[in-house]
């Protein structure tokens, strides 16, 4: 009982005791939670990132395993190709071995036989050593054929001088030009007037005529032809077309230069009914020393520089004028020494 008294006595006591305490539990609620945000945030943080580390360790794991795979897959087989490579590449080179060998065998024994290619070369030879020995004679012939036709061209045209000199020939009385008394013998001339005849004029007249004259033959007759069976032209109408005069085209017609021709016409015709010769030219020449005039709104001075066009050299004559003349130490001339003489200011010789 006693108890019992002593509880109700501090219900009070307790009453105040639990709100202190709610009241202290609500105020540092918020913090509890953001604190505990706080940590769960961390915690949570901590398991994702441990776990993207275990994720990418195991990826990076399968990666290195399939690509080492395929990487000695790849090697694998270009280590194939490249042995199948040398394979054929020897293959190849063997079978053009036994080819060749086999071409050169088969060519000099059935294509081009040694023994037989000699024997038909020794032939040739021969053959050739006649020929030679032919065509040397047959050359000393045309030859020696060419010397006796240019002999005989020169008797011929001396006997055809002789016949037209021979008023030359000597007399009994008088002798002639080639029979000089001064010469030991006559002239070979003089044999030659001697041995010939004189030329008549109906000779010399026939011999004039005879090279632009030609022998007078007979028409062939013609070639009995049938007409060619087949859509042939007429050979009449072929031939016309086939000499038929030249048309000269256009350009052929027209001189190259027929454009400056005629331009050069109408400049003639112009000048002929022209009154002044220079259309464009002023009356007067105001306009030559007219000056440049300025505009309101520029400062700028336009005109005509007189350095590069009138003159080439910058000249002061006043800071000439404030130099004084100059003397040589060493005159090159002893001309200068004899008579004293200096520059002056302008440049010229005192």
């Amino acid at each position: 009982m006693a108890r019992l008294v002593q509880l109700h006595r501090r219900i009070e006591g307790v009453k105040h005791e639990y709100f202190n305490r709610n009241r202290i539990a609500e105020e540092n609620r918020s913090k509890e939670n953001s604190a505990a945000i706080q940590i769960q945030a961390w915690f949570r943080g901590c398991a994702v990132r441990a776990y993207l580390r275990h994720i990418n360790r195991k990826a990076t794991l399968i990666q290195k395993r399939w690509r080492g795979y395929t990487a000695r897959m790849y090697f694998r087989q270009m280590v194939k190709t490249a042995y199948f490579i040398m394979k054929m590449n020897f293959y190849n080179e063997m079978a053009v071995r036994i080819q060749k060998r086999w071409r050169g065998y088969y060519i000099r024994k059935y294509v081009h036989n040694y023994y037989a290619r000699k024997h038909y070369l020794e032939g040739l030879t021969l053959m050739n050593e006649r020929i030679r020995k032919q065509l040397v004679e047959f050359a000393d012939i045309q030859k020696s054929e060419r010397e006796r036709m240019a002999l005989d061209r020169e008797e011929r045209k001396l006997v055809y001088q002789a016949q037209k000199m021979h008023y030359l020939l000597s007399t009994q009385q008088c002798p002639g030009v080639f029979n000089s008394p001064y010469r030991p013998f006559p002239d070979e001339m003089e044999l030659r007037l001697q041995s010939v005849r004189a030329l008549s004029p109906a000779a010399e007249s026939t011999r004039r005529l005879a090279p632009a004259t030609r022998p007078i033959t007979q028409p062939l007759p013609p070639i009995p032809r049938q007409r060619p069976q087949g859509p042939f032209r007429d050979p009449a109408e072929v031939l016309q077309q086939r000499y038929k005069p030249l048309e000269p085209t256009l350009r052929v017609a027209t001189s190259i230069t027929s454009e400056e021709e005629a331009r050069e016409e109408q400049r003639r015709e112009e000048w002929r009914g022209r009154v002044n010769e220079e259309l464009f030219r002023p009356f007067s020449n105001t306009h030559k020393n007219k000056k440049y005039e300025g505009m309101l709104h520029t400062s700028t001075k336009f005109e005509q520089v007189a350095f590069g066009s009138k003159h080439f050299r910058e000249e002061n004559v006043d800071k000439l004028k404030e130099k004084k003349p100059f003397k040589t130490l060493f005159t090159p001339v002893h001309l200068f020494d004899t008579y004293g003489q200096m520059y002056s200011n302008a440049g010229n010789v005192v």
